[in-house]
């Protein structure tokens, strides 16, 4: 739910006006649409690029997933685990232009990791191929984007860890 959907709904609920201080959390969220709309073409611009770094430093860090046996062994459960990535990469854009974590949560996060351990796969690698999906996407960003980028790529990776 974004701050201005927020800020209403609890207005509401007590009968009220917004206050100074809401009206100046909804002033900042707007004035910051722009560069939360510029963060989000940029990564979704970059998604290709960003899940097959991203995806590389995953096998090179973890190359049991990609040995026999391993859940990213072979062509097609490779792209299963990129597919996986992409999905991260784009609730997190969600997330960005949003300017808040609800459509991740309310998206894709709820029970994921009981998902993965349920098929066997190991969280801890998955959680390490969205940390390297932030790092290439940060890589792309200016200092201050990618700070705003990193904390929903956080969010993410906290909700899996």
């Amino acid at each position: 739910m974004s701050i201005v959907t927020k800020s209403i709904v609890n207005a509401d609920a007590e009968a009220r006006y917004l206050s100074p201080g809401e009206l100046d959390r909804i002033k900042a969220f707007v004035t910051s649409g722009e560069r939360r709309v510029r963060i989000a073409e940029t990564l979704t611009g970059a998604r290709e690029r960003i899940i097959k770094e991203a995806g590389s430093q995953l096998f090179q860090k973890r190359p049991d997933v990609v040995s026999p046996g391993g859940n990213a062994y072979g062509q097609e459960m490779t792209a299963t685990c990129l597919r996986d990535l992409d999905y991260y990469l784009r609730l997190v854009t969600y997330g960005i232009v949003a300017g808040d974590v609800t459509p991740i949560e309310e998206i894709g996060i709820v029970g994921a990791k009981e998902m993965y351990r349920s098929l066997g796969t190991p969280v801890e690698a998955v959680v390490e191929g969205i940390r390297a999906t932030k790092n290439v996407a940060a890589g792309l960003l200016s200092g201050e984007d990618a700070a705003e980028a990193s904390a929903y790529f956080d969010y993410v990776i906290g909700a899996m860890s």
